[in-house]
């Protein structure tokens, strides 16, 4: 079977969606627009046609943030160690272990620090490639001593979201993260530093429900998925039709649940912006 492609005035023929099934080219889930890989990654994974941001790994966000991709990476020795000795269709040890092979990642959070226009800055990027961005013991504690770093070294703080949620493999361990996010997130309250919040899609579940909503500036990027519960469990639960967008970037932005919605390519420039605001200078 051979299927025909439309970019713009050009067609592009594939041979049972081969090269798009290869990465050469990617098709828009939104616009159906079929894009170049390398022209899609040099727009920052942004569609050319329809503005639909592609979701991007913690490496591609370095590289879109950091000064020169030149950082500090902290933590890396903290890992899961499955603590239930939880099996279900495999083993979450084995789980890991092939995530981890996978991804080059050893959890679900990369804490960095690195400038953003040359002010130094705590950057903490969940990365969805692993187990679905998904919080646990690991992943909290990471967070939580980047968020400690962030206080005692009065740097910025940023975390960028990308997950589904708690990790259901480790239980009460998992949402203990929870409160244990959101208590650091309290220290470094008191000690006035400053917490922004960059939520990607999807941002779900326990991670909306703790650190993710506690930014002093809470920014996403459009059309991201931002909520707690999904929207068929709401619907059942209320038996009401949900309004047209709801838990979308820019529903939320219009009931006052976020601050601002930031295109990628000007996601860098508004946090210097706001670091500049608040007193963080680039000296």
């Amino acid at each position: 079977m051979v299927e025909w492609f439309r970019r713009s005035d050009v067609k592009i023929k594939t041979t049972e969606k081969k090269n798009i099934a290869e990465g050469l080219w990617i098709k828009c889930p939104q616009c159906n627009e079929v894009i170049y890989n390398k022209e899609l990654e040099k727009n920052q994974y942004v569609c050319i046609s329809c503005n639909h941001h592609f979701r991007m790994n913690s490496n591609k966000y370095l590289k879109l943030l950091i000064d020169n991709n030149e950082y500090e990476e902290y933590y890396n020795n903290i890992v899961s160690n499955d603590p239930l000795k939880f099996e279900s269709t495999k083993k979450y040890i084995d789980q890991i272990k092939n995530t981890t092979k996978k991804t080059g990642l050893n959890e679900a959070v990369r804490v960095v620090v690195g400038n953003i226009n040359n002010i130094k800055t705590l950057l903490c990027i969940m990365d969805f490639t692993f187990i679905g961005g998904s919080m646990g013991s690991a992943v909290g504690e990471k967070i939580s001593k980047g968020i400690d770093k962030a206080r005692n070294d009065k740097l910025p703080l940023v975390i960028i979201t990308s997950s589904g949620g708690a990790r259901m493999q480790e239980g009460a361990y998992s949402l203990m993260q929870l409160a244990k996010t959101s208590s650091k997130l309290a220290l470094l309250s008191e000690k006035k530093g400053l917490y922004i919040t960059v939520l990607t899609d999807p941002t779900t579940g326990g991670i909306t429900a703790s650190f993710a909503m506690l930014g002093d500036i809470i920014l996403a990027e459009p059309n991201a998925l931002i909520g707690f519960a999904g929207a068929r469990v709401i619907k059942q639960t209320i038996g009401e039709d949900l309004p047209k967008g709801f838990q979308r970037s820019e529903f939320l932005l219009d009931k006052g649940f976020i601050d601002n919605i930031v295109d990628r390519k000007n996601l860098k420039n508004k946090l210097s912006e706001i670091f500049n605001f608040f007193g963080y200078s680039n000296d």
